[in-house]
């Protein structure tokens, strides 16, 4: 009997938990979000859903509103369809250029980080271009946008090719006085395309974007490197021979230690970063009968990657921006310092002295000589 009365009490105290329930079929879980200006400078939000009607030919919608905030383009939305709005389960927040270039944009996600039932792990991109020409993009041969977009963003990012910022980072790098935010971006040409990074300044204006071996070099730089990481030098050549194949080599990182050294002199931050590699020759394409020995190897790569990183950091000092983090550096190991320029600290980056040194070693040339 008291089994009975316990097992009673335990309905009695799960059933009322029911009241609430939504099926599937009722509601439209947005996947994909995004938010763009329009010619007209308005703004306009996007979503996509995955369609439950079993009768539906297309198993996923898009629809597009204007509206001056984010919760009222959820309630226009509901006007489109016959389903109940919940973003709770965004994979890829997508942000139009345009709106970058604007320096007034962030507060429109204000919504995102108030309400817990939306999620924080959305991969945040830029879009080269109208959001419309991506959302409404259906590739035959693939899955369903919003799961194609983040496996590509992830892959991407897997091979060291973009970032990966989801809006919980987005939020850290926002706030955080010692760094500025950096997020994928993508084009869409025939297919969905992977550019690079866009760098964004302390406000979240677009800067730039820097390319897939820039941004290998900001990912080392960044410390967040990832395994599969490869990265191809080109070798000077004293005379172009005219042909098609260009001197490169291409290494694959096995050990890479970064050191940050720091001083405060004459008014002025100086960093010198030490980035100690040792690789494996993966491909060599050199003229036949070219020999080069590993020490002259190891010197040429050290230069070339060396005047890469100093070309990158040229980028961030002249815009003012440190996607790296060398704000935190200098917050920790010279604090009085940090205190007087941390309102400004993109400008006292551009005074800053920094200097990059590799220092490579090969350890594995490969069968072929």
């Amino acid at each position: 009997m008291k089994r009975l009365l316990c097992l009673w009490i335990a309905l009695l105290a799960i059933l009322p938990g029911c009241n609430d329930r939504l099926d599937l079929e009722d509601m439209s879980i947005g996947l994909m979000m995004g938010i763009d200006l329009d010619e007209n400078d308005r703004l306009v939000y996007y979503l996509s859903s995955p369609v439950f009607n079993k009768e539906a030919k297309r198993k996923d919608e898009e629809n597009e509103v204007t509206s001056s905030t984010t919760v009222q383009s959820e309630k226009k939305l509901d006007g489109l369809t016959t389903a109940l709005t919940v973003r709770g389960k965004v994979q890829v927040l997508l942000l139009g250029k345009r709106l970058l270039q604007q320096a007034d944009w962030f507060p429109l996600l204000d919504v995102a980080f108030r309400d817990t039932k939306f999620t924080v792990n959305a991969r945040v991109v830029a879009v080269d271009g109208p959001i419309s020409e991506v959302i409404h993009f259906h590739p035959k041969d693939k899955p369903s946008l919003p799961e194609h977009l983040s496996k590509l963003i992830d892959t991407a990012n897997e091979r060291n090719i973009t970032v990966k910022t989801t809006l919980q980072e987005l939020h850290r790098q926002m706030y955080e006085r010692g760094t500025t935010p950096s997020i994928s971006e993508i084009k869409k040409v025939n297919d969905i395309e992977v550019k690079g990074t866009a760098l964004l300044n302390e406000q979240g204006k677009y800067v730039s974007l820097i390319t897939r071996q820039e941004n290998t070099l900001l990912q080392i730089l960044q410390r967040k490197t990832k395994e599969d990481l490869s990265m191809t030098v080109s070798i000077p050549q004293k005379q172009p021979d005219g042909g098609m194949i260009k001197k490169k080599l291409t290494i694959l990182p096995e050990k890479l230690k970064l050191q940050v050294n720091s001083a405060y002199n004459e008014g002025r931050f100086e960093f010198d970063i030490i980035v100690r590699i040792s690789f494996s020759l993966v491909e060599k394409q050199f003229p036949r009968f070219t020999v080069l020995s590993s020490p002259k190897l190891e010197k040429i790569i050290n230069e070339e990657l060396e005047k890469e990183c100093l070309s990158l950091i040229a980028k961030f000092q002249k815009a003012q921006i440190d996607p790296i983090g060398l704000g935190l550096h200098a917050r920790a190991y010279h604090n009085a310092q940090w205190k007087e320029v941390q309102d400004h600290w993109g400008e006292a980056l551009a005074r800053s002295v920094i200097r990059v040194t590799f220092q490579t070693e090969i350890t594995k040339l490969g069968p072929v000589p």
